[in-house]
């Protein structure tokens, strides 16, 4: 007897977990492909987002134009599983073509808008620009770096553009500031006819909060008034894979606070810095090209930990490299294959003090280095000059204790 209750008691708590085991299979939703525009529950990439889930995976249409960014907050896939955006080989479009009718004719061809923008700031106007006839108007200021100042409305040319704040709006302790955008177009041109946009979005991609096993490909950034690719608060395992970020008022990408993340296959142009990290990150960059910044090409700071890799610069910004850390904590920067050419007057990189800079296989035409900090270099052509063991370079164990994952023998 005792034997047969045994038996059927074994019997049903094997159906038991037979059925647990399907009701478990049943709730694990397949991995889905999320396509946007072609498919009603996902009419735009914030829709997209907002419903992907770990293993799915966004699609854009091959090559087309979204005037829209992609915004990830608090967005989490699962070891295995990310969530995946692919581009496809399309681009965020970070410009509206302007409408005549937040524009009002001051005098004949000069033009202004009041309201052009809802909570513009001083940062914002640092990073401005309008694109006119596809030509990005900066009016010789950048984000970071020199700046012309603003001209009065009256002295603007054909193309040119300027602000006037009006402090009599502003409303302390608040950093919104008001005022008026002007804009002069050649004698008889009006705005209906002129090709003007302008930056209305802050990035391509943003992230914010705790996002972590992302992976974002195949995809351009640009036109934005801010960074391509606009990194802040937390995130882990995130991967980038051939990405772009072109013509953007501040950085091609930018990790901030203690985000980390990989960037394999990065193209930055006509920004007005390449790359810049800052905080605590841990960023990694391999197959990188960079050119034609007008700030800085590359700007790593604070306490963060960084390397970049088989990378070409062609270096015309005003600060073509700065490395520098913070009173508490260091700044530490690994280099391999990396070719650095200057392609207008000779510069200095800076090492600032509490930075580390540890290069192998590296090239630099027309840059030599103001260092405070240390550098230490490996089989490298620094302006001419060949590396030196000692004090001008570092023997290969002294790199691996600065980048053990990154320096190979």
């Amino acid at each position: 007897m005792n034997g047969k209750l045994n038996g059927a008691r074994l019997c049903r708590t094997i159906r038991r977990l037979w059925l647990a085991a399907l009701l478990a299979a049943a709730t694990i939703a397949p991995a889905r492909d999320l396509r946007v525009g072609l498919e009603p529950d996902v009419p735009t990439i914030a829709h997209a987002i907002k419903l992907a889930q770990p293993g799915d995976t966004i699609h854009l249409e091959p090559g087309r134009v979204y005037r829209d960014y992609a915004g990830f907050y608090n967005k989490r896939g699962e070891p295995g599983k990310p969530i995946t955006l692919d581009g496809h080989g399309a681009t965020l479009e970070g410009s509206d073509p302007i409408d005549p009718a937040q524009w009002r004719e001051v005098e004949p061809g000069l033009f202004a808008a009041d309201d052009l923008l809802p909570n513009l700031s001083d940062a914002i106007i640092a990073r401005w620009f309008f694109l006119v006839d596809g030509g990005m108007r900066l009016m010789g200021r950048t984000s970071k770096g020199r700046s012309e100042p603003l001209k009065r409305p009256e002295d603007l040319r054909p193309g040119e553009w300027t602000f006037v704040k009006d402090p009599a709006r502003e409303k302390p302790p608040s950093k919104q500031i008001f005022g008026a955008f002007y804009l002069k177009l050649a004698p008889g041109k009006s705005l209906a006819e002129a090709n003007v946009a302008a930056p209305i979005r802050s990035a391509g991609v943003q992230f914010g909060g705790d996002n972590a096993h992302l992976v974002i490909r195949n995809l351009t950034a640009i036109h934005p008034h801010n960074d391509g690719f606009n990194i802040h608060g937390d995130c882990r395992e995130v991967v980038f894979e051939n990405i772009r970020a072109i013509e953007c008022g501040d950085d091609g990408i930018s990790a901030h606070e203690s985000a980390q993340y990989r960037v394999d296959g990065f193209v930055s142009i006509g920004n007005s810095t390449g790359i810049c990290d800052t905080g605590t990150a841990r960023t990694s960059y391999r197959n990188v090209f960079i050119a034609d910044c007008v700030g800085f090409d590359l700007y790593f700071l604070d306490e963060g930990r960084y390397s970049l890799a088989n990378a070409l610069v062609l270096s015309s910004a005003q600060n073509p490299f700065v490395l520098t850390g913070r009173a508490d904590g260091d700044c530490r920067l690994t280099m391999e294959n990396v070719h650095f050419r200057r392609l207008v007057e000779p510069r200095l990189g800076t090492v600032a003090a509490r930075a580390v800079v540890a290069g192998r296989d590296c090239t630099f035409e027309g840059l030599d280095f103001k260092v405070t900090g240390t550098a230490n270099w490996q089989n490298s052509l620094i302006d001419g000059h060949p590396s030196e063991p000692g004090a001008a370079g570092a023997d290969l164990d002294t790199l691996k204790k600065l980048a053990p994952d990154k320096i190979q023998p």
